[in-house]
């Protein structure tokens, strides 16, 4: 389907892989032009990771429009100029850089050895910089210090800091309403701590000593992180600080020291509401969803600082107070970042997740000030751009703090005139970042794809988990500024008409009235798009609330397709077969509740969460070998961590657990879901084929309603 010299589907995949030629026929799929853009993206199994080449080695690309240098470019005058098809421009070759073509194709002759003559993907190294700092930000306010949990996050910190490398700048602070920095310098006895009461208007009293190698300051954030547990915090009565005040803090050291980072805040008091909230569920009916989706203005302006200095914000709350309208998570999404909450971290449970999501935050790599500028065929345009972001003036142009290998951005394509079918169309990705030691990098992915002008090509190339990934982020977006009734309504419209257009103008054979025509790999864009239109984001349910959608709905707009697809259609793995004799290696079943046997024992597992449910009838020594437990009632339901017994269930069912957790960027919750408990209601809104509990249509109520409309179009 892909030509030669493209990017991974990892890295840059299409909604169609043969676009239309002209707007008319595009229009008439009403399915969307666009690609999906994993930067960063893991490396499918096979596949190396993209070759380095010097910025001064390699030939440069086009000097109108600023795409790099790829196979699309077409060479002419025996290799003195190149043609580039995002601008249509002839460049002149530098002549330190000009080699002769040779055969009818005009290849140059040293193609096969430089990446960006040859090669879909391709690194540049650039030159260093500054090195990315970690920050600490621990707080320390009183009600912090009746929460009982300092002195274990203090042992956590300090376990994750033996592991780091030694050359991390780190720095470590500590605050309440006022902020306490910590001169970390070598030089100094023992680590000095400067307080700044004055948080209106914040200076520094000093920048030496803030960020210091971790090889020359262990010592120091040791003392300090024994010491925290015992410190004093502001007055009785006194909540707190709201979270925005050590972002501010951080930001300054880092501007100060002209330094990306990752910002690690640890936040135990309630917290505290800011900007222009609204903790009313019933806004989530109405319309408008702009007051609970969209983020203050200070939470904006903050988070563009901090995407300026290329700051990554993660913010690990432990207070156990419902979060509502106070919502914190916007400013950590908006950096790259993420919301970590803990409802009763002296549970051991919550200290697992709380260690687990501390030691990923840490070890991850991340790119530091991200600039990812997208460049498409002169004939295109790039008419939107949807993803976890801040959006700017020009959807080809986006900046982000930080980004990790997951992270994905869906673009919106439009013509702007007829494609050429014999040339083809090109998209071209150039993400310019920094590396943690302070290297910069400039990865370039490009893709180049067939046009047509039968609308039955473009049809037949269409990605069902692609179109889902795009319509997911485009329509989490869209909730900004858009009811949600609509965005629902135009979901079942685009599915519908789509389908009907299929049947009028592609369908080969003659069919009933009666018969279902889709695409060879549409066919399970319906279950998709359904599972979406039902989705918590989409359609609230009773139970939810605001924390729940907001935290979901950045969570989701951020992730790569493959996690996209098993968050709206979550795998449903058997761990038993249906007779009680040994353990299942099959396939994934389909998501409904007849698929669960009573008798078996099934794993669901959506990205954000694991599901475990037990059947009635499952053996009791099965109950033995797994749970530890004689008999059904004795089982225990809810959150849990599996005993680790040396049976074969046992090891094959922590093993697949552990498997499974290693893909996300933070810890899962497992839930044994007893068949018949109350529990049972959180995996029916996971079932995404059956009627879901807050109203939504069941797989194949859906599929005929879309099907009976299609059919009525027609006539």
């Amino acid at each position: 389907m892909c030509l030669a010299g493209n990017a991974s589907p990892s890295a840059i995949r299409s909604t169609s892989y043969c676009l239309p030629c002209e707007a008319q026929v595009g229009l008439l799929s009403r399915l969307p032009l666009g690609a999906l853009i994993t930067p960063l993206g893991g490396l499918n199994a096979g596949e190396g990771p993209p070759p380095l080449c010097k910025d001064s080695e390699r030939v440069d690309g086009c000097g109108s429009c600023g795409a790099s240098m790829c196979p699309p470019m077409s060479w002419q005058d025996c290799g003195q100029r190149f043609y580039c098809p995002f601008c249509g421009k002839l460049n002149e070759v530098a002549w330190k850089h000009y080699q002769p073509t040779k055969g009818v194709n005009g290849v140059r002759v040293d193609a096969d050895h430089r990446p960006e003559l040859s090669l879909g993907s391709y690194e540049v190294i650039g030159s260093q910089q500054e090195p990315a700092a970690l920050l600490l930000a621990v707080d320390v306010s009183a009600s912090a210090q009746r929460g009982g949990h300092l002195e274990f996050m203090s042992q956590q910190i300090q376990a994750v800091l033996s592991s780091l490398s030694r050359e991390v700048p780190v720095g470590l602070m500590s605050y309440d309403s006022r902020i306490h920095l910590y001169d970390l310098s070598p030089e100094l006895s023992r680590p000095h701590m400067l307080v700044i009461a004055d948080t209106e208007e914040l200076q520094l009293p000093v920048r030496e000593g803030l960020l210091v190698p971790l090889r020359d300051c262990m010592e120091s954030i040791l003392s300090i992180l024994q010491v925290l547990p015992h410190i004093t915090g502001d007055h009785e009565g006194c909540g707190g600080a709201p979270v925005e005040l050590p972002i501010q803090a951080a930001l300054a050291v880092l501007q100060g020291l002209k330094s990306p980072g990752k910002l690690l805040i640890f936040h135990s008091a309630d917290l505290m509401e800011t900007g222009d909230t609204n903790s009313s569920s019933g806004l989530f009916g109405s319309n408008k969803p702009k007051s609970v989706f969209q983020p203050s203005e200070q939470s904006v302006s903050l988070a563009k600082e901090c995407v300026s200095q290329g700051c990554g914000v993660h913010l690990f709350v432990l207070s156990q107070q419902d979060v509502g309208g106070a919502w914190p998570g916007h400013i950590p999404h908006l950096t790259g970042g993420a919301l970590h909450s803990y409802a009763h971290l002296q549970g051991e449970l919550d200290r697992d997740r709380f260690s687990r999501d501390l030691r990923r935050t840490v070890e991850t790599d991340f790119a530091f000030r991200a600039e990812l500028r997208i460049f498409v065929s002169k004939d295109l345009r790039v008419s939107g751009c949807y993803g976890m972001f801040i959006p700017g003036p020009n959807p080809a142009h986006v900046t982000m703090a930080t980004l990790d290998r997951r992270t994905t951005l869906a673009v919106e394509l439009a013509h702007t005139r007829a494609l050429d079918e014999a040339r083809g169309a090109a998209i071209q990705t150039v993400l310019s970042y920094s590396l943690q030691t302070g290297e910069t990098r400039t990865r370039v992915h490009t893709l180049t794809l067939r046009c047509s002008r039968r609308l039955q090509d473009a049809f037949r190339n269409f990605q069902a988990q692609t179109l889902l990934s795009f319509y997911c982020k485009k329509m989490y977006c869209s909730v900004l500024e858009r009811p949600l009734q609509e965005l629902r309504e135009e979901l079942q419209t685009d599915t519908t008409e789509a389908l009907a257009s299929y049947r009028k103008h592609c369908s080969t054979s003659c069919v009933s009235a009666g018969q279902l025509v889709l695409p060879r790999f549409l066919r399970a864009l319906p279950v998709f798009l359904n599972s979406l239109r039902k989705s918590e984001v989409l359609l609230p349910g009773l139970r939810s609330s605001i924390h729940q959608r907001l935290q979901l709905r950045c969570c989701v707009l951020a992730m790569d397709p493959r996690s996209t697809v098993e968050h709206f259609y979550p795998p449903l793995l058997p761990l038993l077969l249906s007779d009680g004799g040994g353990l299942s290696p099959g396939e994934p079943l389909r998501c409904t509740a007849a698929s669960l046997q009573p008798m078996g024992l099934y794993l669901l597992h959506p990205p954000l969460i694991l599901l475990l449910w037990v059947g009635r009838q499952v053996p009791a020594c099965t109950l033995a070998q797994l749970f530890s437990a004689g008999c059904f009632s004795s089982l225990p339901s809810g959150e849990i961590k599996l005993p680790v017994l040396d049976t074969p269930l046992s090891v094959y069912v922590r093993s697949l657990i552990d498997d499974l957790s290693e893909r996300t960027l933070h810890s899962q919750k497992l839930l044994v879901v007893k068949q018949g408990d109350a529990c049972e209601e959180e995996l029916q809104r996971l079932l995404v084929e059956d009627k879901s509990p807050n109203g939504g249509a069941s797989y194949a109520d859906y599929l005929y309603h879309l099907h009976f409309n299609s059919v009525r179009l027609l006539q």
